[in-house]
């Protein structure tokens, strides 16, 4: 953490930006705190808000492009090699894109806010060939609601961020846990309902 805000500090927009690509892709860096923290130096005077916003934007968008690519292009090559071994069939491929196309796509606008699931949200997004279109809008208008979000926070705390953040990530972690929860519970559901037809 403290290397964060170090380079934050240091290389300042940059850092920010880089940091930024390097998390949203998967790599274990404190997004949210990275991301109040920079509100934090807007009120310190140090960042202006409309920079700060545009460059984590940026960062966001461009980790979460990668992300996308990645599962496009890796993630499907895998599926069609391995696949079979795990019983991970065309149909099934069929069926996520599908599932995609009615209610994914919401994951990719509402995964930033879920520690750990924004990694995963545009890889299978790729994998199951969702539209580059429908995967900008969704994802890339999530990614402007979160950094805004985020960087508005610590501008909005001040000296109090640090404090708060960790209540907010802490809030977060047992949101992401429940949907986790929920969406197990309610595929379990479901495969017993087809298995019983």
């Amino acid at each position: 953490m403290d290397t964060v805000f170090h380079l934050i500090s240091q290389y300042g927009h940059l850092a920010v930006f880089c940091l930024l690509v390097l998390g949203i892709v998967g790599l274990p860096v404190p997004d949210e705190t990275l991301l109040t923290f920079s509100g934090y130096l807007v009120y310190r005077g140090q960042f202006h808000f409309l920079p700060t916003v545009l460059t984590a934007y940026a960062g966001s968008i461009c980790g979460i492009t990668i992300s996308y690519t990645i599962g496009r292009t890796g993630g499907l090559y895998l599926i069609h090699k391995y696949g079979p071994y795990v019983h991970f069939t065309q149909e099934r491929l069929v069926r996520v894109h599908n599932w995609f196309e009615r209610m994914g796509r919401w994951a990719l606008f509402f995964g930033y806010f879920m520690p750990g699931i924004r990694h995963f949200t545009a890889i299978v997004a790729g994998s199951s060939e969702l539209e580059p279109h429908v995967f900008a809008l969704f994802a890339y208008s999530g990614g402007l609601v979160w950094v805004t979000s985020f960087v508005s926070l610590g501008y909005f705390l001040g000296e109090q961020w640090s404090r708060i953040t960790d209540e907010v990530n802490g809030v977060l972690l047992w949101i992401t846990v429940a949907v986790l929860a929920v969406g197990v519970l309610v595929w379990w559901l479901r495969a017993r309902k087809r298995r019983a037809a």
